[in-house]
Formats: C-alpha cells, sequence, structure tokens
C-alpha cells in the first residue's frame, strides 16, 4: 500500500458518520426495524457514500440519532459484522471495513473487472500445468482423453482481500503462459494477447458451502455460504476455448444482473 493510501485511509479512519439525515425508519413497516438499519446503511457502504475506514457513531449515539433503542440498533449493526462489511474494534468503535463487489455478468474476467473499479486486483497462483483432460469435463470441452488441456487455479484478491478461488481449463495448445504473467494480468488479457478470440459464453451461476479447503483460501469459516459460478467460452468459429470453474465469497461478492422485456 502506497504512503498516499495508507494517510487516506487513516483521514478515512477519524471521520464519523452520522446516519441522522440519512437513515429513515418506518415503525409501521412489516420489515424489522434493526433490517431497514442495517439495509440502509449496507446501500451506503456499496455506493461509497461510506467508504472503508469511516467510523460510525457508537451504539448509544445511533440508538438516538434514529430514536431506536440501543438493542435494534446492536442487532443492525450485528448483522452488518456478519456480512463482513463493518468490525467492531475496541477503542475505535464501528469501522466500514469492505464494499461488496459488484460484477456484471459480462464476457470479461474478474481481473479486469476489479482493475476497471479501482480494486487493486492481485493473484495467487496454485495450479499452472499442463495435464490430460479430466474426464468428467471431455464432454464440456469437447475433447478426448487423449486430449491435454492447461489447468489453471488461482484465489483472486481484492483490495489485498481473498474474495474468489478459481479453476479454469483451456486447450493446450491455445496458451501456456508463466506464472509470473498470470500474477500481473487476466486470463482473458492474455488469450487475446495471444490471437484467441473470445466470442460469447454460456454461464450458470449458482452456490454452495465452503470445504476446508475453500475457507481456508478465501478466509472464510467453513460451511459459510459461496456464490459458484460456471462459464464456456467459445471464440467465433464456435470452437470451445476455456472452461472456468469459480467460487465466490458472498459475503464480499455478488452478481448485477440486468433483464428486459418485450412490451
Amino acid at each position: 500500500m502506497t504512503s498516499m493510501q495508507q494517510r487516506s485511509r487513516r483521514e478515512a479512519g477519524k471521520s464519523t458518520w452520522n446516519p441522522a439525515s440519512r437513515v429513515t425508519v418506518d415503525h409501521a413497516s412489516p420489515v424489522p426495524l434493526y433490517h431497514q438499519v442495517a439495509s440502509q446503511i449496507e446501500a451506503a457502504i456499496e455506493s461509497g457514500d461510506l467508504p472503508v475506514g469511516t467510523r460510525l457513531d457508537n451504539e448509544i449515539e445511533l440508538a438516538g440519532h434514529l430514536g431506536l433503542s440501543r438493542p435494534t440498533v446492536r442487532q443492525a449493526i450485528g448483522s452488518l459484522v456478519d456480512k463482513g462489511l463493518v468490525v467492531r474494534k475496541r477503542g475505535a468503535g464501528t469501522q466500514v471495513v469492505f464494499n461488496k463487489v459488484k460484477r456484471s455478468v459480462e464476457l470479461s474476467s474478474l481481473f479486469d473487472d476489479l482493475t476497471e473499479i479501482d480494486r487493486k486486483p492481485s493473484t495467487y497462483v496454485l495450479v499452472n500445468e499442463v495435464e490430460l483432460v479430466p474426464d468428467a469435463l471431455t464432454g464440456t470441452l469437447g475433447l478426448t482423453r487423449t486430449d491435454s488441456v492447461l489447468h489453471l487455479e488461482r484465489v483472486r484478491y481484492a483490495a489485498g482481500e481473498p474474495i474468489a478461488r478459481m479453476n479454469n481449463f483451456l486447450p493446450a495448445e491455445l496458451i501456456h503462459p508463466s506464472t509470473d504473467s498470470l500474477i500481473e494480468r487476466g486470463l482473458y488479457q492474455l488469450l487475446r494477447g495471444a490471437g484467441v478470440p473470445l466470442h460469447a459464453a454460456r454461464q450458470t451461476i449458482g452456490a454452495r458451502v465452503a470445504t476446508k479447503q475453500d475457507a481456508e483460501l478465501l478466509d472464510e469459516p467453513e460451511g459459510a455460504a459461496l456464490l459458484t459460478m460456471e462459464r464456456t467460452t467459445y471464440d467465433q468459429s464456435g470452437r470451445i476455448v476455456e472452461y472456468g470453474s469459480h467460487v465466490y465469497r458472498a459475503s464480499r461478492y455478488s452478481f448485477d444482473l440486468s433483464l428486459r422485456g418485450d412490451i
């Protein structure tokens, strides 16, 4: 982290956010009061109105500002802590520590998307080797059991925090990047740089719980909720050029989908 970044974080940490003019509660609503408060604070974090390092008023002050009981405010803050958005620090109160990455469902790499929103991506490469195609993927990749694939396994970080565990399989003749290049650039950047066109993809989004290895790599408790994404990417001729199976921390990441209906 640069000295400028460190200074900006220290300055943000000194600021205190007063929600009185931004958080409203409706006592007649069937939505629990704590959830109304938590959802509005979460929205402020995700929009950037509450940047990383901002300190919230303590529970007594927040309760006074909002006209709520202290247990209600404590429950609201607790739900934000559980999501990893804020942390309670002894002597420093409650601070914003992370705002969730929202990613549009487009034919782009996570590395590119994080770079675009200035989340400073970094990568830890676990596997970068050529091997025989796994039996379970012969049909998916359109290959035979005697064909070779490039297998990549990486952990992607955003601003120094692990966010995704990624497994990718590609026909071995397409590309075999160095580990250094995988650290410095996204896979789709490397493919396009090697002259491999990326034309279309089929993607499935789901969910599962974290295994022990997921938990260790992603800094989540075993059994925590994870988002999953499987993507098969094609070139203009319809040839499969990549299959990816990724898991994302649900507490740090979400997909944005735009839906349109015919009128």
